[in-house]
Order: C-alpha cells, then structure tokens, then sequence
C-alpha cells in the first residue's frame, strides 16, 4: 500500500486539529465572544459620535482579528502532547507536512472568527459597505497568513511556559503588513481606487509566511 502524499497528510493533520478543536471549543466559544467585546468597548468609550464611528469601524475590525486571532493560533487544543509528538515522529512524516497541517486547521478557524465578528462590527459601526465585495478576496488571505504566522510562533514557543505570552509578541509585529493590507484596501474602495497592490501585499506576506515554515520545520523539530 502506498503512503498517502504530503497533500492529503495535510488535510488529515487539519481534519484532526479541527476535530480536538470542535470538542473543546476554545476559539468560537471562548475567544470570539472576547473579540465581540471588545468591538463593543470602542463605541461604548466613543459615544454615540456615528460619523467617527463609521469611520474607525473597519480599522477597529481588523485590530480585534489580529490581536485576538493570534490567541486563535495558540490555543491550547493547538498543542501536541510529548506523546502524539513522538508518534507523529515515528510515522516519518515530514516536519514541514505536519506544520502546514497546523496552519491549515488554524486559517480555517481564524475565517470562521472572521466571519463571526463581521456582522457584529457591522451592527455596531454602519461602516459604508460600497466596495465590500473585495473582502471576499480579503478575508481568507488574511487568515491564511495570520495562521501560518502564528504556527509558525506556536512551533518556535513550542515548550516554552510563556507560550501563550511570548507567542503574540512575535506574531503581532510580522502580521502588521495584513492589518496595513486589509484596512488599506478598504479605503480604496470607498475612494474608487482598484486595492490590487494591497492584495498583491497580502499574498506576498503569505507566501513568505509559508516558505518560512517550510524552510525551517525541521530544525524546529530538531531544537524542539
């Protein structure tokens, strides 16, 4: 029998991430009402100002999906045990398979948080919808990278007791370029301008992330 190719090890890696991940319900249970809140605070600290509302609301969107998607990415559900490590070791499956399944499961949840705090913002902000097709592109290159970024963080933490600190501080600086990507383009379909250069920005910053994982998987494995 020949082993399944690194493709489908990838889906079965995500399709067991999601699986941990929907008996414990550590991102949409627990974080998304989180990042709920905190899109409330804003308007609740602002007033009833609509126009600066209006205006602040998809920037302030685009804040709470980073700051608490990173918590995404670093769930506990998201942390093999010495066990399944070993196991996983024993399998021969490539370092840079195993961490790509990881990102794979974690932009699937990172979309899903998206798609929960949207409507939310919406009801709290009246931002212009004009132009708000482009999110279609926008959402899933956001969440692809900000996953990968924080797999990436997760496997460098990786045993560490300040994981869920030191992780954040690694994500948040190398995920600025989505949160400039994803807020700019916005702007320039409320203005007319065609955001192409923006989403060319996110997909590079994507393809980067990803290289990076699987260039340095394997010695992450070795050093872990």
């Amino acid at each position: 029998m020949t082993s399944p190719g690194p493709l489908r090890q990838i889906l079965e890696l995500a399709r067991k991430d999601l699986r941990l991940e929907f008996r414990t319900g550590e991102a949409l249970l627990v974080t998304a009402p989180f990042g709920a809140v905190g899109l409330f605070l804003v308007p609740v600290a602002v007033g009833t100002d609509i126009p600066l509302l209006r205006s602040v609301g998809p920037g302030m969107y685009w804040v709470v999906v980073l700051l608490f998607g990173v918590l995404v990415t670093l769930r506990q559900s998201a942390v093999d045990t010495p066990a399944q490590v070993a196991l996983l070791r024993l399998t021969g499956l490539n370092p840079a398979v195993r961490l790509l399944g990881r990102g794979l499961a974690n932009g699937v949840l990172l979309l899903a948080f998206e798609l929960v705090l949207l409507p939310v913002m919406i009801m709290l902000y009246d931002p212009p919808l004009a132009g708000w097709a482009w999110l279609l592109a926008v959402l899933p290159l956001v969440a692809a990278g900000l996953a990968v970024l924080g797999t990436l963080a997760g496997a460098l933490a990786q045993g560490l007791a300040g994981r869920t600190a030191l992780g954040p501080l690694l994500v948040v600086p190398l995920a600025l370029p989505l949160l400039l990507s994803a807020t700019q383009v916005g702007e320039a379909t409320l203005y007319g301008r065609q955001p192409w250069a923006w989403l060319l920005l996110l997909t590079l910053v994507d393809l980067i992330a990803a290289l990076a994982v699987v260039l340095s998987a394997r010695h992450l494995e070795e050093v872990s």
